[in-house]
């Protein structure tokens, strides 16, 4: 009897130890990918030029990192008819998953290369932008594909 016991509680712990996994099975999702999303608004009268930036140096990264396997895809959005407060451009990149620290330091490293820039001159570069635009703000999201 007490043999019974020691089994029927053995297996009751092992049945909530599986339960976790089990209720990740029974998702009606499974994890995507990551977005980073970017909100600007460009100074008056500098809409082109600052398009002129993200068509060279800003895609010449994001080819860069596409070819790498980092980046999946990436966008630039015009809002339309933006609001007061609101910016008038969107840019997203969408990411295969979330890098870890030692993968993004890496990554970054690649850059400095590509760019012949190390982190001071490349900050320098968007400090010289802020001329051109503001950056209102950025969400970080993962999308859920549903099964």
């Amino acid at each position: 009897m007490k043999a019974i016991a020691v089994l029927s509680s053995s297996l009751l712990a092992f049945a909530l130890a599986l339960a976790p996994l089990a209720q990740a099975d029974d998702s009606n999702y499974k994890p995507g990918t990551v977005w980073e999303i970017s909100h600007v608004k460009t100074e008056p009268g500098q809409f082109e030029a600052y398009l002129d930036f993200l068509d060279t140096q800003w895609k010449k990264i994001q080819e860069f990192a596409k070819k790498s396997g980092v980046v999946v895809s990436y966008h630039v959005w015009a809002v339309n008819d933006a609001r007061e407060g609101e910016p008038d451009l969107i840019l997203g990149i969408e990411y295969k998953d979330y890098l870890s620290n030692a993968d993004r330091m890496a990554f970054q490293e690649k850059v400095h290369q590509m760019m012949a820039a190390d982190s001071h001159k490349l900050d320098a570069q968007s400090g010289e932008r802020k001329v051109l635009r503001k950056l209102a703000g950025s969400v970080e999201l993962q999308e859920l594909q549903l099964k």
